[in-house]
């Protein structure tokens, strides 16, 4: 089995090499601007459905499957992606402090010219944050190209008081989801005895 993921993020590909997946990586490069009062839910799925169209068309033969994904933090209503720079940065965890948000993930698997697709939500809970733990925070360089200006897996882990649901999915993909999705066809990776590393599927 070929497993292609759609995706840039290096935080993505954690994921799936730690929960044992084997895969290639291919990058697509699609417009994910916001379309005017366009619901998050909504949002997410296009833009996730772009990147694995436009993996799709890349690959040759149709035994590849293809997965893509598109994260954002929405509070309020409003959609948090990633921070254009410090100032955004600032003003998104303003907006996250003490309060609840929404975490959502599109994910999209094509094979063999059909598709499948599920959003997940996470909720997750920040603690009050003073002005001087968010300049310490943006200055850390860590709210760089994060959705919602945090990482759950690093710093910003101190500023979460509670999740509900999946924390993958916070990180930028909830791996049992995708697992169910591929129906369980993905390759393991697997030490031998003399130590090294193979895959089955």
């Amino acid at each position: 089995m070929q497993l292609v993921l759609a995706s840039a993020s290096p935080r993505r590909a954690e994921l799936l090499k730690t929960a044992g997946f084997t895969f290639e990586v291919r990058p697509a490069d699609v417009d994910e601007t916001p379309r005017p009062a366009e619901p998050a839910a909504t949002y997410v799925l296009r833009v996730a459905r772009d990147k694995a169209l436009a993996a799709a068309e890349r690959v040759n033969g149709n035994d590849a499957w293809i997965l893509a994904a598109d994260t954002v933090v929405v509070v309020s209503g409003r959609i948090l992606g990633k921070p254009t720079g410090p100032a955004e940065a600032r003003r998104m965890l303003s907006m996250l402090s003490g309060v609840v948000h929404e975490v959502l993930t599109a994910v999209v698997v094509r094979h063999a010219g059909s598709e499948t697709s599920e959003v997940v939500s996470t909720r997750v809970r920040f603690a009050a944050l003073s002005a001087a733990e968010i300049d310490w925070y943006v200055e850390s360089g860590e709210p760089d190209g994060k959705a919602g200006a945090y990482a759950i897996q690093g710093l910003g882990s101190r500023f979460v008081d509670w999740i509900e649901g999946s924390w993958s999915n916070v990180v930028g993909l909830p791996v049992a989801t995708v697992y169910r999705m591929l129906g369980g066809a993905a390759c393991y990776a697997h030490v031998n005895p003399a130590g090294r590393e193979t895959y089955e599927c």
